[in-house]
């Protein structure tokens, strides 16, 4: 069993930065893969990023490429999404999830444990 819970989402302006963390509980954490999700109002669930277990691999959706960066510390039993250059378009509950499937998938289904998620809002 893995619980997870997300922190550091709040409202920011048009091109500032927000750090998301994922805390994990459970000593197994480090043999999942970590992802983050998001779901704007009216939307569908969206893939943001995925890093595998060991954090070597990681991808992420086109529209955050090169503004996001994923991360993890499985020492610490934590996972980052550093988000810059953030538009209103970003505007969603961002949740982080756990997967078995240790490379890191990018389908919602293929994720085990799911946190409560946290509203990040960029104003223009």
């Amino acid at each position: 069993q893995v619980q997870l819970v997300e922190s550091g989402g709040g409202l920011v302006q048009a091109g500032g930065s927000l750090r998301l963390s994922c805390a994990a509980s459970g000593r197994t954490f480090r043999y999942y893969a970590l992802g983050w999700f998001r779901q704007a109002p009216g939307k569908e669930r969206e893939f943001v990023a995925a890093i595998s277990w060991s954090g070597g691999s990681t991808s992420y959706s086109d529209s955050v490429l090169g503004r996001f960066t994923i991360s993890r510390d499985n020492a610490k039993n934590t996972g980052a999404l550093q988000m810059n250059s953030l538009k209103p378009e970003d505007t969603a509950v961002y949740f982080c999830a756990a997967s078995v499937q240790d490379w890191g998938p990018q389908l919602a289904d293929e994720y085990d444990y799911w946190g409560q998620g946290t509203q990040v809002t960029v104003s223009s």
